[in-house]
C-alpha cells in the first residue's frame, strides 16, 4: 500500500514535468509567421500592349501623416513590399519619386484576427477589398490576389 501511495504521489508530480518538456509547441519559429506584406511589381505597357515589368530610378515611400518611412530613396526599384495597418480598415502611402513629384495610395482591406499558437499569440489575415490613388506618375494598378502574405506571392501590379 505504501508503494502504491508512492507511486502515485511522484507520478503527480514527475509525469506533468516530463510532458512539459516532451511537449512541443504548434510553431516552432513565430517568425516564420511573419507580418504579411502586400507584395507589387511595376510594369510598363509595351507598343503591343502586353504588361512589361519596369524600374523606378528612386523611390521613397511613406505613410501619410506620419513620420514613418517605409523605404527610403531606394533605387533601382522593380518591386515592393508594402505594410498594411492592423488597427484600422485602411492605409494610405504616399509614392515619393521626387521632390515634387508624388503619387498617394488609399488601401482599403480587412483585418481579421486569428489564433497562431499559446506561443506566438495572435496573427491578422488581411485581404484588400479596394484601392484608389492619385495618377501624377502612376498610370494605374490591380490588384492580382487580394489576399496580403509572406510567401512573396504578387498583390498588385503598378502601372507606369
Amino acid at each position: 500500500m505504501k508503494n502504491l501511495v508512492r507511486i502515485i504521489l511522484v507520478g503527480m508530480f514527475v509525469l506533468p514535468l516530463i510532458s512539459l518538456a516532451l511537449s512541443c509547441s504548434e510553431e516552432d519559429d513565430c517568425s516564420a509567421a511573419a507580418r504579411s506584406m502586400l507584395y507589387c511589381n511595376l510594369y510598363t505597357l509595351s507598343d503591343e500592349g502586353t504588361a512589361v515589368r519596369d524600374t523606378i530610378d528612386t523611390l521613397t515611400v511613406t505613410a501619410y501623416a506620419t513620420d514613418s518611412i517605409i523605404i527610403n530613396a531606394q533605387e533601382d526599384v522593380t518591386d515592393l513590399s508594402l505594410p498594411l495597418r492592423y488597427t484600422v480598415d485602411s492605409t494610405v502611402l504616399v509614392f515619393h519619386y521626387t521632390t515634387a513629384e508624388t503619387d498617394t495610395l488609399v488601401i482599403r482591406h480587412s483585418n481579421t484576427p486569428y489564433f497562431l499558437s499559446m506561443d506566438c499569440g495572435y496573427q491578422m489575415r488581411q485581404s484588400v477589398a479596394s484601392i484608389s490613388y492619385s495618377r501624377h506618375v502612376l498610370d494605374s494598378i490591380s490588384i492580382s490576389n487580394a489576399e496580403a502574405n509572406i510567401y512573396g506571392t504578387e498583390n498588385l501590379r503598378l502601372f507606369y
